[in-house]
């Protein structure tokens, strides 16, 4: 591979992200280098964008985000570069597991040290230095043509035939999956999944399969309810429209829902998913907020003794979202509804933001 330059976006601060030439990165010991096919907008990305306190900080602690910095964490290309030592066996990494210039991968949005009590523990996603793509200036993601992946990186091979639009999917669905996981499904549950966009639809392709009494999909846009039935869901509710309580009260003989999944980001979410679960049922929250929540924490103990549920990232879940993609026992179709060339960022951000007429957007490079 021959040094030379490429396109990236690069992070200076809240809505000041500019398209640049920088040096393509080169691997050294431990570390591959990627041609990047495309990457998609997460929200949290674009809540940095916006200016989000969780990532640029409330003046009681420095950010999260340490800039400049390429962003991106739901990427995924070919391998173009590989360096020394790549066979060395270590906890977490890329290491001992047999790439070869021309695979294809997707990688892990974190990057773990391996060495923190949470790593030793198995549970690398809640890692303290907490090492994502794209938010680091030394662990730059995949707004850019190439990428550096870092010997902590977690990289899993995936099928040439996988069409991309799958392909920018397996991060956020193997979020989703982990959510599904925490929810503990059972067969004579009521679920509701509040929110219909990428990560809400992931959710319920994931819990479908757990095959729950009733499973409820909760949007204010039409167009992403549609979507949710042709998912799975049973039921495809517009809180604005319809009586929200009312129903669920009278599919659950007056007691609730018995998971909520909150995956909107949206305040009113939280209290919603409070009203309507029952006693000892288990909420959910997935989602990241651009300012700090309040509801009624009595709820939560002396009046319905909920059982309240963090979802992190994707822990474990590469490998079994890969495979449901791949075979389409996780549906996609329609996921990815806007592609976008670089340099056409303001105009993809903006998309992204909109909620309507998109559920996924994406940069997708040549």
């Amino acid at each position: 591979m021959h040094q030379g330059k490429m396109k990236a976006l690069v992070t200076y601060g809240p809505h000041d992200y500019r398209l640049e030439e920088a040096d393509i990165p080169r691997a050294e010991e431990g570390e591959m280098i990627i041609k990047v096919e495309g990457c998609g907008i997460c929200a949290g990305d674009l809540k940095a964008f916006k200016g989000g306190s969780v990532f640029w900080g409330d003046g009681t602690k420095p950010p999260y985000l340490e800039v400049p910095a390429i962003g991106g964490h739901e990427f995924v290309g070919h391998i173009v570069e590989i360096g020394p030592g790549i066979e060395k066996k270590e906890t977490y990494g890329i290491a001992d597991s047999g790439f070869q210039i021309g695979d294809r991968v997707a990688v892990e949005q974190i990057a773990p040290c391996g060495i923190c009590r949470y790593c030793k523990e198995g549970r690398y996603h809640l890692c303290v230095p907490h090492n994502v793509y794209g938010f680091k200036n030394y662990l730059n993601g995949g707004f850019a043509q190439y990428a550096k992946l870092t010997k902590e990186s977690l990289v899993y091979k995936i099928p040439e035939e996988m069409p991309l639009e799958k392909a920018l999917l397996i991060e956020p669905y193997a979020c989703s999956m982990h959510a599904i996981r925490r929810a503990k499904i059972e067969k004579d549950d009521i679920v509701v999944i509040s929110g219909a966009g990428c990560l809400g639809l992931g959710m319920i392709t994931a819990a479908a399969r757990q095959k729950p009494k009733c499973l409820i999909a909760l949007d204010l846009n039409e167009g992403r309810l549609q979507k949710a039935k042709d998912f799975g869901c049973d039921m495809a509710i517009n809180p604005a429209k319809e009586d929200l309580e009312s129903i669920i009260m009278e599919l659950s003989d007056g007691y609730g829902c018995d998971v909520y999944i909150e995956a909107t980001g949206h305040p009113a979410s939280v209290k919603q998913g409070l009203d309507i679960i029952r006693k000892a049922g288990r909420f959910v929250e997935f989602s990241l907020f651009l300012e700090p929540v309040t509801c009624d924490w009595s709820v939560i103990g002396d009046g319905k003794e909920l059982d309240m549920y963090g979802v992190s990232l994707s822990h474990g879940c590469f490998p079994e979202t890969i495979r449901g993609l791949c075979s389409g026992e996780l549906k996609s179709e329609g996921v990815v509804s806007h592609k976008f060339a670089l340099e056409d960022y303001e105009a993809a951000f903006e998309q992204s933001g909109k909620g309507v007429g998109s559920v996924k957007v994406v940069f997708t490079y040549d």
